[in-house]
């Protein structure tokens, strides 16, 4: 579904939230759910997509991709503090330069006084 949109704005993110749900039931995993919130995020917002991973941090607690999901998403809400916290551990995380590269471009537009939360969460 992602990849044949025209446009990302046109993605089916309901549909990519539902196939994930499917997926939750059929082979459980922390990641699954994790990539689920990615899809619920962008489907029905960060407060629900957030509500999903905080459960999480036990078992992907040392998972980079944890960390910049949940920085992303307290950064749509706001919480730009606790979104540098999250991001500051994404980058010590990171398993190659790209990774920290990545995430360090969140924590510049968080740097941005005058740049509003939906500018700022981009990827």
């Amino acid at each position: 579904l992602h990849a044949r949109a025209a446009d990302p704005k046109d993605t089916d993110w309901a549909g990519i939230d539902r196939l994930y749900a499917t997926l939750e039931r059929l082979a459980p995993s922390p990641v699954v759910t994790l990539n689920r919130a990615v899809a619920t995020a962008k489907a029905r917002g960060p407060v629900e997509a957030l509500a999903m991973i905080e459960p999480l941090a036990g078992r992907l607690g040392g998972y980079f991709h944890f960390f910049g999901l949940k920085g992303a998403l307290l950064d749509k809400l706001g919480r730009s503090a606790e979104a540098r916290a999250c991001f500051d551990r994404a980058i010590a995380l990171a398993g190659t330069p790209a990774e920290a590269a990545h995430i360090r471009q969140h924590l510049d537009r968080l740097s941005e006084p005058s740049a509003p939360a939906t500018a700022r969460s981009g990827s």
